[in-house]
């Protein structure tokens, strides 16, 4: 096995100003699929939701913001704290699954990719730095760490750009009551080559793809609301089934990716698991310690979906960044301690990665 592998020497974050509280939601009006008004009352509904979610506020971009934007300041914030040269990157590299949508515009725009905006807004001038988009679902800022991890193998990087950014405030039904979950951040990594044997980096990882027939379990759809704008289209899931899928798969796909790190389960210190709904991460992990006949240690899977929400591909970067900043106590991110990534999205895709932070 090559002893070449991706490193993350930074990290940087940029969480939105804009606290939008449950109670946000009081007032709006819910349909169902159907297309008939919710039966129950608004605090009935926020009630369970946070119940089964454990989202008790989220966090949206100013008007005037696109992803972008927050991508570029987590951006920076990143390169900082890695200390490098800008210019040395080899790759950049946007994980988002509905790049930039203004403000009531409902249009994803791509060109030029986010990652080329991000880039000319940093001022990076060489070419060689090659930008590029992931589309991947919520797997998406994972996958694209994967994929820098396998361009150092192929000695064709030395630094790479990592980003998750997403504002799925602007690709939210106002008629659909899990447009609560979602929510808005960018996270960033820098990282580099490390060919040291015992050194920090990815030791190993499984992805995996179901598109069928569960590529329909997520999508984009015309407003619960039959005659709210017939333009316009918003992300939509089918929740229970993708809860279903997810405490099947993705345990399995965490295992595999254990498995072959050629490390004991006992030897992990955190799991840093995309941040989709509370209920569901903890049945996840539970069910991995399980494959294991064990029990889920104490404090081994950090949360901060209660305060931000789902901020699809921007979940895991910004948990990690904040844990590394001791934002989340008791919980703390050491270097050369051995940790797991996995999440799982629209695809339906997941992955899992063991690393030494």
């Amino acid at each position: 096995m090559s002893k070449i592998k991706a490193e993350i020497i930074g990290l940087g974050s940029y969480i939105p100003d804009n606290i939008i509280p449950n109670s946000h939601f009081l007032d709006w009006e819910f349909y169902d699929a159907k297309g008939k008004i919710e039966g129950k009352s608004n605090e009935e509904i926020i009630e369970k939701f946070k119940a089964i979610t454990g989202i008790e506020e989220r966090r949206w971009i100013d008007d005037d913001m696109v992803a972008s934007d927050m991508a570029v300041i987590a951006a920076q914030r990143a390169l900082d704290d890695s200390g490098i040269n800008p210019e040395d990157l080899d790759y950049i590299i946007a994980a988002t699954n509905f790049g930039d949508v203004a403000k009531d515009t409902y249009f994803s725009d791509f060109m030029p990719a986010v990652a080329s905006r991000i880039k000319d807004r940093l001022k990076l001038s060489n070419p060689k730095a090659i930008a590029f988009d992931v589309i991947f679902g919520c797997p998406g800022w994972l996958q694209a760490l994967i994929m820098s991890n396998q361009f150092m193998k192929a000695g064709d990087a030395k630094y790479a750009m990592v980003i998750g950014v997403e504002a799925l405030s602007r690709v939210i039904d106002p008629y659909d009551r899990d447009a609560m979950i979602f929510a808005d951040g960018a996270g960033v990594a820098i990282v580099k080559l490390n060919d040291e044997e015992e050194g920090s980096g990815i030791l190993s990882y499984k992805a995996v793809s179901h598109a069928h027939p569960q590529v329909g379990l997520l999508y984009n759809d015309k407003s619960f609301k039959k005659d709210h704008d017939p333009k316009a289209r918003y992300i939509r899931m089918l929740g229970h089934k993708i809860y279903e899928y997810a405490l099947t798969e993705v345990p399995a796909a965490m295992k595999a990716a254990m498995d072959e790190s050629g490390y004991d389960i006992k030897d992990l210190k955190k799991i840093f698991i995309h941040q989709a709904n509370e209920k569901m991460d903890d049945q996840i992990v539970k069910r991995f310690y399980r494959l294991y006949k064990m029990q889920t240690p104490e404090n081994i899977m950090p949360m901060n979906i209660n305060k931000l929400g789902n901020s699809s591909v921007a979940t895991i970067p910004t948990l990690m960044d904040m844990v590394r900043k001791g934002e989340l106590p008791p919980h703390e991110l050491h270097k050369g301690d051995l940790i797991m990534l996995a999440s799982v999205g629209a695809g339906m895709n997941i992955n899992a990665v063991v690393m030494r932070y």
